[in-house]
């Protein structure tokens, strides 16, 4: 392969996996009908997603997985297998357990930089959404290359497009639900909601895993390989399925958050409250 045209195959991955983030993140923004978020901030915190979370999260997964699996090494012991890396159930914690807290924390982080842009709790959602699809889109990228430098440029391309129907959305969803709780704890006092709506990030994110692990796990527990292609097959199905239902539930709150403090007008301040019962006589001070 010339060098011409790696550089050419490298920028198709690229923007194959750019353009689907894209579009969704536009999809949600047209959710909001009062008073939308301009394209630079979100598009800060798309970028913020991609490179500064998706970077960080990758080396810390990396640390985690190693200190495990030299502890394992150290103290081997049965009940200490799942922490090393190089097992099957390490895989499966990774997946599990590792992956979804580690990303969800550091896409979580994105919405917390943009906290002081919050008006209305729709916009938490926006913003967890633009940092998620931001980190599904390099993070897709970067997994199109790999089998892009194995496979081909068809393989590149053909994961890119199973991870951008799929895993893309997810990861929006789940910061999106963050950013839903972050909003309420900031905007209306409810103390809780953060780390309660981080939790939830984290149980979506690891059960979708789980249902894209389904063929190894049925490997794993000794099904037979006909009755794991089946798992499979069924696990991309509910992924898909998933994503798209995850998303949705997105939009939907959004909608039903999307209230204006002040009614659409040209003034944008609220207008004083007047005061019940009838008035007051002036008081005056004795002298």
């Amino acid at each position: 392969m010339s060098g011409l045209a790696a550089v050419e195959g490298l920028l198709l991955l690229l923007v194959a996996a750019l353009l689907p983030a894209l579009v969704y993140l536009s999809w949600v923004r047209q959710t909001e009908r009062f008073q939308r978020e301009p394209w630079g901030l979100l598009l800060s915190a798309f970028f913020y997603g991609a490179l500064f979370a998706t970077v960080i999260a990758g080396i810390l997964e990396a640390v985690l997985l190693s200190a495990g699996t030299a502890f394992e090494n150290a103290y081997p012991a049965p009940e200490f297998t799942f922490l090393n890396g190089q097992s099957t159930l390490g895989t499966f914690f990774l997946v599990l357990v590792i992956a979804p807290f580690v990303e969800e924390a550091l896409k979580a982080s994105g919405v917390v930089r943009v906290g002081d842009r919050l008006r209305l709790v729709s916009d938490g959602l926006v913003f967890g959404a633009a940092v998620g699809l931001g980190f599904g889109f390099f993070e897709t990228f970067l997994y199109g290359l790999g089998a892009y430098l194995t496979g081909g440029l068809l393989a590149g391309l053909g994961l890119i497009v199973v991870r951008s129907l799929s895993s893309v959305l997810l990861h929006g969803s789940t910061t999106s639900m963050f950013g839903y709780g972050y909003a309420q704890s900031r905007l209306r006092g409810r103390r809780g909601y953060a780390g309660g709506y981080y939790l939830i990030a984290v149980a979506m994110h690891a059960s979708f895993n789980a249902l894209a692990s389904l063929g190894a796990i049925a490997v794993f527990v000794g099904l037979s390989p006909t009755l794991a292609g089946y798992a499979s097959v069924v696990g991309l199905v509910l992924v898909f399925l998933y994503a798209f239902a995850a998303i949705e539930h997105a939009r939907s709150v959004i909608e039903e958050t999307d209230r204006p403090l002040v009614p659409a007008g040209r003034f944008s301040y609220r207008q004083p409250t007047p005061p019940k019962g009838p008035p007051r006589p002036p008081a005056y001070r004795n002298r």
